[in-house]
């Protein structure tokens, strides 16, 4: 499988050395000193950018028919323009805000949980992520995913990272120079405290899971997630 990366940064070479090492071979490694040339060459992409740049790595993949798989995150508001783009087009997406087998659990097991303790209203949802100090958004994709499985399944409207109302879950978003990312969900009670954690030792496991996405989505048309990937809907 040949692939491009759009983006080349600390994830990009860590996913560059997985899809090696899995028999794949990288036409292109885009980065804001570069342009799209050898995408043309490309059997599938995988973006893990900037902000600013994925909205523009997305749609030029949709563009030339290429599937694109994307972990960028903090650009979502143009998400559902990218996905009416897939559509019009044909193509093949997967967005994910975490591609890590172990994280993409630990989100079926925060809605399993979610929906558990929807009943029991003296529980009150607070939320703590840990990233390294070049993390550009805060709350992290993983965060906000958390967040909003639990606003689909509970009487929380939202989400603040400060001064929380009553019906906002609160997002505690840190930054400590060399975590990879660790992401707690807290129910807490008068009288106890019930907590689902997820910690990463590395990037291996977001890159690992991105590959396998690339190599899933290849003759895929339609819009996916890693639900679908691991299928675990």
């Amino acid at each position: 499988m040949k692939i491009a990366l759009l983006g080349y940064g600390k994830m990009g070479h860590v996913i560059e050395k997985i899809a090696l090492e899995r028999g794949h071979e990288i036409v292109l490694k885009k980065t804001t000193q570069n342009t799209f040339d050898g995408l043309e060459n490309a059997d599938v992409a995988i973006d893990f950018s900037i902000p600013d740049a994925a909205v523009t790595n997305i749609s030029t993949c949709l563009e030339k028919n290429i599937p694109i798989v994307s972990g960028t995150t903090g650009w979502l508001e143009n998400y559902e323009k990218m996905i009416k783009l897939c559509q019009e087009k044909k193509g093949a997406f997967i967005y994910g805000s975490n591609f890590s087998l172990g994280v993409n659990l630990f989100f079926k097991i925060n809605e399993e949980l979610a929906k558990m303790m929807a009943k029991f209203t003296d529980y009150k949802v607070t939320m703590e992520e840990v990233h390294h100090t070049q993390k550009l958004d805060a709350p992290s994709g993983t965060a906000i995913t958390l967040a909003k499985t639990i606003i689909d399944h509970s009487d929380y409207s939202s989400w603040a990272l400060q001064d929380a109302k009553a019906d906002e879950i609160l997002i505690d978003a840190k930054r400590i120079e060399g975590v990879p990312g660790t992401h707690t969900v807290a129910y807490n009670s008068p009288v106890d405290t019930i907590e689902i954690t997820h910690t990463a030792h590395n990037r291996e496991g977001f890159a690992l899971g991105a590959v396998i996405a690339a190599e899933w989505i290849l003759g895929k048309t339609g819009i996916f997630s890693m639900k679908d990937v691991l299928e675990i809907s």
